[in-house]
């Protein structure tokens, strides 16, 4: 994967992430389709994804610089 590819991939996805753990975007939707009895379970799986998209970034990044 080419490394702008990579950076933005990976920027995208922590903002996205980012914005569904931190502010109750994802909670409002779910409510409003009727799915808000996952709504607890959702750390379980927004946590580690926001991680994975930091690492890509930090990934990115640094074989940016070093390239």
């Amino acid at each position: 994967m080419n490394n702008n590819k990579l950076l933005a991939t990976g920027l995208i996805g922590t903002v996205i992430a980012a914005l569904c753990c931190f502010t109750p975007v994802l909670v409002i939707l779910l409510g409003t389709v009727g799915l808000s009895a996952i709504v607890g379970y959702l750390d379980y799986v927004l946590m580690p994804t926001l991680g994975i998209f930091l690492f890509m970034t930090i990934y990115a990044l640094w074989k940016r610089q070093t390239a």
